[in-house]
């Protein structure tokens, strides 16, 4: 078959196109413009079909019908994504770590993780990205654009994913059913992981913890925990992680991307983990109680770090000097003694510090900030600990004694000075 002639090439990436409107809605790409506005809300396009495919949501019209169930689709892509998720077929699978997908593009974008290959880059920062719509996402970040704009509440959302899964929130609509049992769920998120603990049927089984997997893939990435292989790949600092949902959550440490916000103080965050442990910020809910001292906590890890205190276990070890630490931040923080390293420097003066508290005390510094104040005199400090020490003055408090003597004294500082007094004297003066 004769292969069609492209005339039109691209002067910013040299992709070619065989019509003029094809290479001026591919130019629309890199410029970022967007000519086509809905006249019903905030969202615009590169050009008049997309425009064309989001009217369908205002006049409810859906094309595509699913042969299996009632379901009708905007968009033929939608349909086929909703047949493939009925018959569950996913017959393209990755020969690195065994991921499936349910089509070939699916699979290509996915091997670019292990290949490293990213060519879109961003003009503002020059970080690569493997696909264009992580560099499009990216972008709303240097932008601070929320193009996606709720109605009903008029919170604003960089994507126009989020903002779907808003509106149920205000709808109450669920989209995703299942028939046995009966359950309905807004996201597919929801509906798979429903799915995963309806279904009994789990016959790919570890042969080292015995735990079993629905799919060979799953399998597959449990048996990394015990091999130690970690095929996914940093390009930017080299690290390295046994899957590639951990990659990815990894990079945005990297791209600063934040997808997930709180709709009560918009914040940010990397995970939408992250984002529920803040939420229970906003309730005071603590649902994790500690057994022992009834002390509760928001998150599950806090309580298993805080549990440590009483039973006195300290799991992680320096290697150097066998030190143990009940957390691994706190091991990571004692290792720096070793190493030297100083990974926190301060941008005025070029001073480095172990930990990230010692450089936000030396700003102060140079903001001339003191944000402990002492209620009683007014005096203020840097440091936390300074207007601990100043605060023993007001109420005679001296915890410091000496050994020698009865003198007691504020400071340790204070009690080794007075310790020298005692070498210094003549024997008969102490006596």
């Amino acid at each position: 078959m004769k292969q069609r002639e492209k005339p039109y090439s691209c002067e910013m990436c040299g992709s070619s196109f065989s019509t003029k409107s094809d290479l001026d809605m591919h130019v629309n790409t890199h410029t970022l413009e967007k000519a086509y506005s809905c006249g019903l809300c905030s969202a615009s396009f590169t050009d008049r079909s997309q425009l064309a495919v989001h009217m369908q949501r205002y006049t409810s019209e859906n094309p595509y019908h699913c042969d299996v169930c009632d379901s009708s689709f905007t968009t033929k892509s939608e349909l086929e994504i909703h047949v493939c998720s009925q018959i569950k077929v996913k017959s393209y699978c990755c020969e690195v770590c065994g991921c499936s997908f349910m089509g070939q593009f699916q699979l290509q974008i996915h091997m670019q993780n292990h290949s490293g290959e990213k060519r879109y880059n961003c003009g503002a920062c020059d970080l690569l990205f493997t696909t264009k719509s992580d560099l499009n996402v990216h972008k709303q970040i240097h932008n601070r654009v929320k193009p996606y704009l709720c109605e009903v509440c008029l919170l604003s959302f960089r994507t126009q994913s989020v903002l779907k899964r808003h509106l149920q929130k205000h709808t109450g609509r669920t989209t995703y059913s299942c028939e046995v049992p009966p359950s309905s769920f807004t996201t597919t998120s929801g509906l798979k992981k429903h799915l995963q603990n309806a279904d009994e049927k789990k016959p790919y089984s570890c042969e080292i913890c015995d735990l079993s997997y629905a799919s060979r893939s799953g399998l597959q990435k449990h048996q990394h925990k015990h091999t130690g292989e970690r095929p996914f790949s940093c390009q930017v600092c080299n690290l390295s992680f046994t899957t590639n949902s951990d990659l990815k959550r990894h990079l945005q440490k990297h791209t600063g991307m934040k997808p997930y916000s709180c709709e009560v103080c918009n914040l940010s965050f990397t995970t939408k983990q992250y984002l529920k442990t803040h939420s229970l910020i906003h309730t005071g809910e603590k649902p994790y109680s500690c057994g022992v001292c009834h002390s509760s906590f928001t998150h599950k890890s806090y309580l298993t770090v805080h549990m440590r205190i009483h039973t006195g276990e300290k799991p992680y070890s320096c290697e150097v000097c066998s030190l143990s630490f009940s957390t691994h931040s706190d091991l990571k923080r004692h290792i720096r003694i070793h190493t030297g390293e100083k990974p926190h420097l301060c941008g005025v003066c070029g001073s480095s510090f172990s930990q990230k508290a010692h450089l936000k005390i030396h700003m102060h510094t140079h903001t001339g900030e003191k944000p402990y104040s002492c209620e009683v005199c007014g005096s203020s400090f840097t440091v936390k600990s300074n207007l601990t020490v100043h605060m023993r003055r007001h109420v005679g408090n001296k915890p410091y004694s000496c050994g020698m003597c009865d003198s007691s004294f504020t400071t340790k500082s204070e009690l080794e000075s007075h310790v020298r007094t005692h070498k210094t004297r003549p024997l008969s003066q102490t006596l």
